[in-house]
C-alpha cells in the first residue's frame, strides 16, 4: 500500500485529477446502484433503459464536481471548506439528476431513490477523500520523517483549545518541527473533549502529560487573553521543565512577516503582566495630524516606534533625521512599505542625514519644511560606552539638544518633546547627567520670552527589546548555553514595552504647556536576576547553582559597570501632580535661570574643545542636582594622554 501511495504522490497534478475523475465516476454509479438496492430491499440488477441512467450519471456529476473545485484541492490537506464544496456539488448534481430522470422517463425510478442517492453519494465522495487524506498524509509524513531525523521533532502541548489553538494544531500537523499531543484549557466544559484528534485536559494534568509523552514545549495559543492573564499562565507554567513559546500574532501573519506555524519565544511583556491603557485619541493627534513632524535619531528603538505610530496619525510630512545612514535607510524603507500596505493617505516621508550638533543643517531643515512638531530622541544612551567617551556624550546629548532647541525657536516650531530617561534622576553616570542637563537647557529656554515654542520633557525607564537592553542579550546567552551575565544580584530596573512608551510620549507631549517634565508610570520595578531566572526556566532549562548542580545555564555576576546604578528613580523630590492620563504624571523640578545656565554651556563648549574631562565633570556636578559619579573619569583618549604625560 505504501508503494502505491508513493507512486500516487509522485504523479503530476493533471494525472492525479484524471484518476480522481475515474474513481468518482465509479462511485457515482455505485451510489445510484446502492440507492436502488436500499429502496427495493434486494440486490438490484439494472434492466432495460435504466442502464442509460447509470451511464449518464457520471457525465452529469463530473462537470459539476469540476466546477466546485473538487479536483483542485490537495487531498492530504483537505478540511472543512472542502466538505462544504462536496456537499454543494453533490446537492446540485442530485437536483440536475432528478430533473433529467423525470424529464426523460428512462425507466421507473422510485421517488425515494433520489434522497437515498444523495446520502450514499455524500458518504462515498466525502468518505473516499477523508480515507485518502488519512492514508496519504500518513505516508507523506513518513517521507518527511525520512528526511528529518525523528529525534529532532519537538513534542508539544498547546495551551488554549479555542479557534487559535485549533488553527495552530492544524498548521503544526502539516509542518515538520512539532508534534502535538494534547490541549490544555481552563474551560471545564471542554475537558475530556477532542479537537483534531487531540484531547483537551485541565492544567492539573500537565505534569502527567509531560512525563507520559516526554513533552519538550508548551505553545501558548491565547491571543484574546489580557496581558495580565497571560502573565498568570506563564507563572503557572514556569516550574515545569518545558520550553514555553507563543503563537505569532495575527497581524504579523497577515503582513507576511512570519508563517502561522512558526512559534516565537514568550513575549517578555507578558512576564510583566502589564495591560496597556487605551490611548486618548485627541492627545495622540494634537501635535501630529496634518502637521509637519520631525523625529531625530529616527532609526533608534524608541524613535522608530514613534515614527510607526506617527504615520498612522496622518501627518502632513514626516522628517526622519538620523546620523546613521543604514538606520535611516531601514526606517525609511519600512515606513514607505507600511504606508502602501495599510493603504494610508499619501504624505511625504523625508529622510535627512545629519547630526543634531550641526546647527546650520538643523536650521535649514526646520525652515525649509516648516516643521511644527519635533520629537528629539537622538542621544548616546549606553552607559558604559558614554562613560568611556564623555566628551562626545556631552556634545551630542547636551549641545545637540541646545542646537536643536535654538533651531526650533528661530523657525517657530510649535512643540518640542525631549525623550529623557530615569537615569537623569540623581545620576551616578555621565549619560544620566547629560540627559538631565539637556532637560535643564529646555527648562531654561522655556522661561525665556520672545518665542512660542513649547518645550516638554518625557522621562521613563527601560523599554523591552530596545537596542542594547538585557532581554536580547539574555536570549542570545541562553541559546549559546550560558552563562547569563548579570552585573549585580540586587540590581532592579523599570520596564515598559516600546509601543506603550511611544504612545505615552506622544500623549504627554500634547499636554505640555512649556518646561513640563512628565514622568511615565513604569509599574513595579523588576529584579534583573529574577528576570534572568524566569527566561531560563521558560526556555525549558534549569539554573545551575550550588543548589542545582545539574542545571544547564549558569548565572554569572560580573559587577556593576562604570556609572551603573543599582536602583533607578523617575522623580526628583516629591512635588508630583496627576494629569488627565492615569499613567502620566507631572514633576516639578528645580530650574537654573537661562543667563547662568548659558555661561555654564559656554564653559562646557570650551572644556570639550580642550578635551578637559575633569572640567566637564565639574560642570555637570555643579549643574545637575544629585550627580555623584560612581567611578573615576574613564575616557579612553583622556586616560591615554595622561599616561603619556
Amino acid at each position: 500500500m505504501n508503494k502505491l501511495a508513493f507512486w500516487f504522490l509522485g504523479l503530476t497534478r493533471r494525472t492525479k485529477a484524471a484518476i480522481l475523475i475515474a474513481v468518482d465516476s465509479v462511485l457515482v454509479m455505485s451510489a445510484l446502484w446502492a440507492a436502488f438496492s436500499l429502496r427495493l430491499g434486494e440486490f438490484y440488477i439494472p434492466k432495460g433503459d435504466i442502464w442509460m441512467l447509470f451511464c449518464l450519471s457520471p457525465f452529469l456529476a463530473v462537470p459539476i464536481f469540476i466546477r466546485f473545485g473538487l479536483y483542485r484541492a490537495i487531498i492530504r490537506y483537505i478540511g472543512g471548506r472542502a466538505i462544504w464544496a462536496i456537499f454543494q456539488a453533490i446537492s446540485l448534481y442530485i437536483v440536475v439528476f432528478t430533473v433529467v430522470v423525470f424529464q426523460t422517463r428512462l425507466g421507473v425510478v422510485p421517488r425515494t431513490v433520489t434522497p437515498l442517492n444523495w446520502l450514499v453519494l455524500l458518504f462515498f465522495i466525502g468518505g473516499s477523500r477523508f480515507i485518502a487524506r488519512w492514508w496519504l498524509a500518513d505516508v507523506y509524513s513518513g517521507l518527511v520523517n525520512n528526511k528529518v531525523n525523528e529525534c529532532c521533532t519537538k513534542k508539544v502541548i498547546i495551551y488554549g483549545a479555542g479557534r487559535a489553538g485549533v488553527q495552530l494544531a492544524s498548521a503544526l500537523e502539516c509542518g515538520q518541527e512539532f508534534k502535538s499531543f494534547a490541549f490544555i484549557d481552563d474551560d471545564k466544559l471542554l475537558h475530556k473533549q477532542k479537537v483534531n484528534g487531540l484531547r483537551i485536559h485541565p492544567m492539573t494534568a500537565l505534569a502527567y502529560l509531560i512525563e507520559k509523552h516526554q513533552v519538550t514545549d508548551v505553545l501558548l495559543a491565547i491571543p484574546s487573553a489580557s496581558r495580565g492573564r497571560r502573565s498568570e499562565i506563564i507563572r503557572l507554567l514556569e516550574p515545569y521543565p518545558v520550553h514555553v513559546r507563543t503563537m505569532p500574532g495575527m497581524s504579523d501573519v497577515a503582513q507576511g512577516k512570519i508563517k502561522f506555524d512558526e512559534v516565537q519565544e514568550v513575549d517578555i511583556a507578558d512576564l510583566l503582566g502589564r495591560d496597556a491603557v487605551a490611548p486618548d485619541q485627541s492627545l495622540l493627534s494634537a501635535n501630529i495630524t496634518d502637521k509637519v513632524v520631525m523625529v531625530t535619531g529616527a532609526g533608534g528603538s524608541i524613535a522608530s516606534e514613534l515614527c510607526r505610530q506617527i504615520i498612522i496619525l496622518q501627518p502632513a510630512k514626516v522628517i526622519l533625521f538620523e546620523l546613521n545612514e543604514f538606520a535611516l535607510y531601514s526606517i525609511d524603507k519600512e515606513l514607505r512599505c507600511a504606508v502602501v500596505a495599510l493603504a494610508m493617505c499619501e504624505f511625504e516621508i523625508i529622510p535627512i542625514l545629519g547630526s543634531v550638533t550641526d546647527e546650520v543643517r538643523l536650521n535649514r531643515v526646520c525652515e525649509t519644511f516648516n516643521v511644527q512638531t519635533i520629537y528629539h530622541a537622538a542621544a548616546y544612551k549606553h552607559v558604559p560606552m558614554v562613560e568611556h567617551n564623555p566628551g562626545e556624550a556631552v556634545k551630542n546629548n547636551v549641545l545637540g539638544t541646545l542646537c536643536l532647541a535654538q533651531a526650533a525657536i528661530s523657525c517657530n516650531v510649535e512643540t518640542f518633546v525631549l525623550i529623557s530617561t530615569d537615569k537623569a534622576v540623581r545620576p551616578t553616570n555621565t549619560m544620566g547627567a547629560t540627559k538631565r542637563f539637556a532637560e535643564l537647557v529646555l527648562q531654561g529656554l522655556s522661561l525665556e520670552e520672545g518665542h512660542n515654542t513649547r518645550f516638554t520633557m518625557v522621562r521613563f525607564g527601560n523599554v523591552l527589546g530596545s537596542s542594547g537592553s538585557v532581554i536580547p542579550l539574555f536570549r542570545e546567552q541562553i541559546v549559546r548555553g550560558g552563562p547569563v551575565t548579570v552585573t549585580d544580584p540586587r540590581i532592579i530596573r523599570y520596564f515598559m514595552t516600546i509601543p506603550e512608551a511611544a504612545q505615552l510620549v506622544i500623549q504627554a507631549g500634547a499636554m505640555g504647556q512649556g518646561g513640563d517634565v512628565f514622568v511615565l508610570d513604569m509599574g513595579e520595578p523588576i529584579k534583573i536576576v529574577d528576570l534572568a531566572k524566569r527566561m531560563i526556566h521558560l526556555s525549558g532549562l534549569e539554573v545551575k547553582d550550588e543548589h542545582h548542580t545539574n542545571g544547564e545555564i549558569e548565572i554569572s555576576f560580573t559587577g556593576l559597570r562604570p556609572g551603573e546604578k543599582l536602583y533607578e528613580e523617575l522623580l526628583i523630590g516629591d512635588n508630583v501632580s496627576d494629569t488627565a492620563h492615569c499613567r502620566i504624571m507631572r514633576a516639578e523640578e528645580d530650574v537654573i535661570p537661562w543667563g547662568e545656565l548659558n555661561m555654564r554651556l559656554d564653559r562646557l563648549k570650551t572644556a570639550i574643545e580642550e578635551d578637559d574631562c575633569l572640567e566637564m565633570r565639574a560642570i555637570l556636578m555643579e549643574s545637575v542636582s544629585g550627580f555623584v559619579p560612581q567611578c573615576e573619569v574613564s575616557d579612553w583618549l583622556w586616560m591615554a594622554g595622561q599616561d603619556r604625560t
